[in-house]
């Protein structure tokens, strides 16, 4: 018995054979909060179609769209601390609705900071694609590379490797796209630029988004004229 409950306890540190990090249960409930809040908004002020929905983590949070991209009907569905995973579940309540023509992703960092294998978001990434697809075919999809930041700069080597697993996705499907933001966000010395972040290290400071804004813009399209802006954009 004892060996038998030893053998558990080692097999739940190891990881699994194929190189996947332990499985964990994931807790989707924790958001739904915040979901309804953002299904609350639009019955109030239903956002208009065709426009250009950007989802994922605190980085789409805390982004002003209406001021980086006042030519596009933008819609904010970021809810910080989330994963892809997260966005890839809500993905008909968050995004299906509006009809978007593009969808602009950023998350991966918080995956990869709670554990996962760059193999693993890659493939969360995919799964992504796919559920967006079986709604919204003709929808063009956008993957932020992730970001380098000073907080955690250690994982930089692994994030590296999942921006290039998701960039050569993209780069076999014209409907994607792989935005890469590093270049321009590290400085001569290879470190992240510090004027680019906030007083975390993690999040961007309005420059920070500057840069992403230059980079994404090109790939949002036609530019359409945003209607007035929402009370709120992104939930806490």
């Amino acid at each position: 018995m004892r060996l038998r409950i030893l053998f558990v306890l080692i097999s739940a540190m190891v990881p699994a054979a194929d190189g996947r990090s332990a499985e964990r249960p994931h807790d989707f409930a924790r958001w739904e909060r915040a979901i309804a809040r953002f299904e609350e908004q639009d019955r109030i002020s239903a956002p208009p179609k065709e426009g250009v929905v950007f989802v994922g983590s605190s980085s789409v949070r805390l982004w002003d769209l209406a001021r980086s991209f006042p030519d596009h009907a933008t819609i904010n569905r970021g809810f910080g601390g989330s994963e892809i995973v997260d966005s890839t579940h809500f993905a008909e309540r968050l995004i299906v609705p509006h009809e978007p023509r593009v969808v602009v992703l950023y998350a991966g960092d918080n995956d990869l900071a709670r554990g996962r294998l760059a193999e693993e978001v890659a493939g969360d990434f995919r799964e992504f694609v796919r559920a967006v697809r079986a709604r919204l075919p003709k929808s063009r999809i956008v993957f932020i590379g992730i970001k380098p930041s000073i907080a955690r700069w250690k994982q930089w080597e692994t994030m590296q490797r999942t921006n290039q697993l998701i960039r050569s996705d993209c780069a076999k499907d014209e409907s994607l796209a792989f935005v890469d933001v590093a270049p321009a966000m590290l400085g001569d010395d290879g470190l992240p630029r510090p004027e680019l972040f906030a007083s975390d290290g993690l999040h961007l400071s309005g420059m920070g988004y500057a840069v992403w804004a230059e980079r994404v813009g090109p790939h949002l399209g036609r530019p359409v004229q945003a209607p007035a802006p929402r009370p709120s954009e992104g939930v806490d």
